[in-house]
């Protein structure tokens, strides 16, 4: 880059760039030179506006959190509304589109990666643990509203849904599941639950 053009949100750009080395390379080949070879900036903005190659992907991440938390917000209002099932497979579309994979890949990859977003306070296993309490608190919130089983076990549904569908999404390389094989693992986990 040219001494003296100024970026307009460096750290939008690097982050950009790694989504795109990590969706395309994988995390092996997600390193700070191809995110500043994939942002079009010199190695040095990286470190300027970062400690170090930990702490953007700890930064990276966090960013990640907040938008499944806002995800959380958004599902939960939706609690009363539609169908539970339409509502979940939706949510569950969403949070884990390819970006998500591939960052809950890294997280699992990097163990420095893991400590630094534990020393922030993420959940035990960043992302899916978030990705988990947003379920948790839609299925609490359909129980409020009569559309769950009040003696519905929602710590355990949660990270049942979520579980099956990580498994889903992971299994297939080149393009997520179809919704409807979604929504067949959310009915078939709420079977019982479903008022």
């Amino acid at each position: 880059m040219p001494t003296g053009v100024a970026l307009q949100d460096p750290r939008r750009q690097l982050f950009d760039a790694a989504v795109r080395v990590l969706i395309r390379d994988g995390v092996t080949g997600l390193t700070g030179r191809a995110v500043t070879t994939e942002a079009g900036v010199a190695k040095g903005v990286l470190h300027r506006h970062f400690a170090d190659f930990d702490v953007f992907l700890a930064e990276l991440v966090l960013e990640r959190i907040a938008r499944v938390e806002a995800q959380a917000t958004a599902l939960r209002d939706e609690a009363g509304t539609g169908t539970v099932a339409d509502n979940l497979t939706r949510a569950l579309m969403d949070l884990f589109e390819p970006v998500m994979v591939a960052i809950v890949v890294l997280v699992i990859a990097r163990d420095e990666l893991r400590a630094r977003l534990r020393a922030a306070g993420t959940a035990r296993f960043p992302l899916v643990g978030e990705g988990t309490a947003m379920v948790a608190g839609y299925l609490t919130a359909e129980r409020d509203h009569g559309r769950i089983e009040s003696g519905a076990d929602v710590e355990t549904l949660a990270p049942t849904l979520i579980g099956a569908a990580q498994l889903l999404f992971t299994e297939r390389k080149d393009s997520p599941p179809e919704p409807a094989a979604v929504h067949r693992v959310v009915t078939t986990v709420l079977a019982s639950a479903l008022r």
